[in-house]
């Protein structure tokens, strides 16, 4: 049986409401917390692909890192928006499930159960 990955960042609200409510499903999944753990690219492209979207409609536009380090988000290929998750984690939007159905990203929370 594959591993359904949650990735998590304990200091999101929305990220904690998806935490609870997959152990309230009894969903068996592994806990990445991102910010601590990093991605691979490999692993970000995965996220992309499966969540069937462009890199700049899962980061998070409105933190302060993205005005800071985003600055022409037009021009940016896949690779760009990679390399920019990978140094700033937190650009990408919280929390993400990927189960062998796909992937989700919990906002609302609820949304989640759509992929188990």
């Amino acid at each position: 049986m594959p591993i359904n990955i949650y990735y998590h960042n304990p200091r999101c609200s929305k990220s904690r409401q998806g935490l609870a409510l997959l152990k309230e499903n009894n969903v068996i999944f592994e806990i990445k917390e991102y910010l601590n753990e990093g991605f691979t690219s490999k692993e970000l492209v995965n996220i992309f692909r499966l969540l069937d979207q462009k890199p700049i409609d899962v980061v998070r536009k409105k933190e302060a890192i993205y005005k800071e380090v985003i600055t022409d988000p037009a021009s940016m290929n896949q690779s760009d928006w990679v390399r920019a998750i990978l140094e700033n984690p937190s650009l990408i939007e919280r929390p993400i499930l990927v189960t062998n159905k796909g992937a989700k990203i919990g906002r609302p929370p609820e949304d989640l159960l759509k992929i188990i």
